[in-house]
């Protein structure tokens, strides 16, 4: 079913790379462009209502691109924002304002914030119902499942666990990751099979299954994504057509997950 049977159907990652914003030096790659009105064409096109604009490496500490876009598609979007270790409670104030409701932790290249400030940041949004959002790669969960079971507040994780190398429901690493799903405050972006797939489109055969097992065990903590716009991916992913994947995978599932889930973690 289409998600304009839905209505508050959401999209939880999108970037948003808008002309004026000076990239950090820190920053890996030149994006492609990618404004908040070429996204907005994107998501009447595949029948979304909400959006979750998640802050890019490329911008670094700098969040007022993302909060742009989140003003410009208004009540329907979120921001999942980047901050210093040592951000002062007035920022995160004026940020969740702003519609912020997360923090990203980006542990693969062009991440800024280190492991060290994980525990300290979660304990201060926590209050303030934020999540932290995080991309790892998938295989080095059993090393960090502990500390991710403990973490105060909400969790989300990125793109089906972003496993960078053969994976399998029973490998160990996938099972650490759905430990962590069932301590009951986690998430998992069901979404951008081709950042891990080796087979590639339009099946992406080689993650339907790690897809289709968190779905089964885990349909209470999955959201999608579209991951737009794709960055660094050649040639450059059709979204709806990553809809349909991900559509296939929901089943009976679909509401829930691209409406009801996304309500509870983001606020709706």
């Amino acid at each position: 079913m289409s998600p304009l049977a839905f209505d508050g159907a959401c999209d939880t990652h999108v970037h948003i790379y808008e002309p004026g914003f000076a990239l950090a030096p820190t920053a890996t790659f030149v994006p492609p462009a990618a404004p908040t009105s070429a996204y907005r064409t994107v998501q009447q096109a595949l029948g979304l209502q909400r959006a979750v604009i998640v802050q890019p490496t490329g911008y670094g500490f700098d969040n007022r691109c993302t909060l742009s876009a989140v003003a410009q598609l208004g009540d329907g979007a979120r921001a999942v924002v980047v901050v210093p270790p040592d951000v002062d409670d007035a920022e995160l104030q004026r940020l969740h304002d702003a519609g912020a409701r997360g923090i990203r932790f980006m542990m693969l290249s062009g991440g800024l914030l280190p492991w060290s400030a994980l525990e300290p940041l979660a304990e201060r949004i926590a209050p303030m119902g934020w999540h932290i959002d995080l991309q790892i790669d998938g295989r080095d969960f059993p090393k960090h499942e502990a500390r991710l079971r403990r973490l105060p507040g909400k969790l989300i994780v990125d793109h089906i666990g972003k496993f960078l190398g053969p994976t399998t429901p029973d490998d160990e690493a996938f099972l650490s990751l759905r430990r962590v799903l069932d301590e009951g405050r986690c998430w998992i972006k069901v979404a951008a099979p081709y950042e891990t797939s080796k087979k590639g489109p339009p099946g992406y055969e080689d993650i339907v299954p790690l897809a289709d097992a968190l779905v089964r065990h885990h349909a209470s903590r999955c959201v999608w994504a579209s991951n737009w716009p794709h960055p660094n991916v050649n040639p450059t992913p059709d979204s709806r057509a990553l809809l349909g994947w991900a559509e296939a995978r929901f089943g009976d599932h679909a509401r829930r997950i691209l409406v009801d889930n996304p309500a509870e973690l983001y606020g709706y």
